[in-house]
């Protein structure tokens, strides 16, 4: 990415698009990656990704891939732009006389970028793990379990109306985040948006240490020259690999979120009272490879999708936009 002047309004377009197109593209997976996290040992009902995407297909339609979608394709505008921008900007700042930055300042503005995006992050993925997760709890639900009155799980007050009382629980209806969202900020106040806001962290500013030191290393790998920018492809590729690489290296903290964010509950799932709570339960009862559910199918959103995002500023879409429409009143 260009060292030059900042035009922040380019960078809120390249990281909107960029966001945009990538969700549109990876959502179904990122579905599947939800559903094996949230699944218990003897309640299995995925075997792997290809099974989860096959079963959804099968029991709720083709469109039942992209429950949640709508939730991610509004927020992850300003979610990626937010991550983009800051980090451009943190870099910018801690620049000094032109001169490249070190490993740590790269690590210091990934940083400062994973703890901005937060303030989108947790309640988008909040209310997208709610609707992600509905199918896998439907499905779970026809499959005959025989229950004990001391192994039900009082679900979560915001959602339990969706279930009927007693031993035999029915599939949830069908609720839009729209709903969710009111029923929360009623109930618990706008913290309840923020549920999980602790792990949202633990996950989003390791994965910016990881990712935007690497990508730019990688990405300076491709230079002909010091003055010329990598190719097209190398861009992309970078952006592929330190995406890919950063998601797996913090998948047990997405494990920890996903748990911590579920509101609603199988029947004999437990819950978790805080991020320390969940780590020991998950490693005492699923064992550690639990943390690593999912992580395939992480790596296979996060690579394309920062790959999109890297192309966007290298192609400059933001800052077209901005020269030949009125937008670019913006920039002046």
């Amino acid at each position: 990415m260009s060292q030059q002047q900042i035009s922040l309004p380019a960078k809120l377009i390249n990281g909107g698009i960029a966001g945009i197109v990538g969700v549109t593209c990876v959502f179904p997976i990122d579905l599947a990656k939800t559903r094996l996290q949230n699944q218990r040992p003897g309640q299995q009902i995925y075997k792997n990704m290809m099974d989860c995407l096959v079963k959804t297909v099968r029991s709720e339609g083709y469109f039942g891939m992209y429950r949640g979608a709508a939730v991610n394709l509004t927020l992850v505008t300003p979610e990626k732009a937010i991550k983009l921008a800051a980090n451009d900007l943190f870099r910018h700042h801690l620049a000094k006389d032109g001169k490249g930055l070190t490993v740590f300042k790269e690590m210091l503005a990934g940083c400062g970028a994973g703890m901005c995006q937060v303030i989108v992050t947790t309640p988008m993925e909040m209310l997208k793990i709610q609707l992600q997760d509905a199918g896998r709890l439907a499905a779970q639900q026809q499959k005959p379990i025989v229950m004990t009155p001391t192994k039900l799980v009082a679900t979560n007050a915001v959602l339990s109306r969706s279930y009927n009382s007693g031993n035999v629980v029915s599939a949830p209806r069908a609720v839009s985040a729209t709903q969710i969202a009111r029923d929360l900020i009623r109930t618990q106040g706008i913290q309840g948006l923020y549920r999980g806001l602790g792990a949202t962290l633990m996950r989003d500013v390791p994965f910016s240490i990881v990712y935007f030191p690497l990508f730019a290393n990688l990405n300076k790998l491709g230079k002909p020259s010091r003055d010329e920018s990598s190719p097209f492809y190398w861009a992309f590729l970078s952006g592929c690999a330190a995406g890919s690489t950063a998601a797996v290296a913090v998948n047990p903290c997405d494990v920890v979120k996903t748990r911590l964010q579920s509101l609603n509950k199988g029947t004999i799932e437990e819950t978790y009272s805080g991020v320390m709570d969940c780590i020991s339960k998950i490693m005492r009862k699923e064992g550690p490879s639990a943390f690593l559910k999912g992580a395939g199918c992480r790596a296979l959103v996060i690579a394309p999708l920062f790959g999109i995002a890297q192309v966007m500023y290298f192609v400059g879409v933001g800052e077209y936009v901005l020269n030949n429409t009125p937008l670019s009143l913006l920039s002046a």
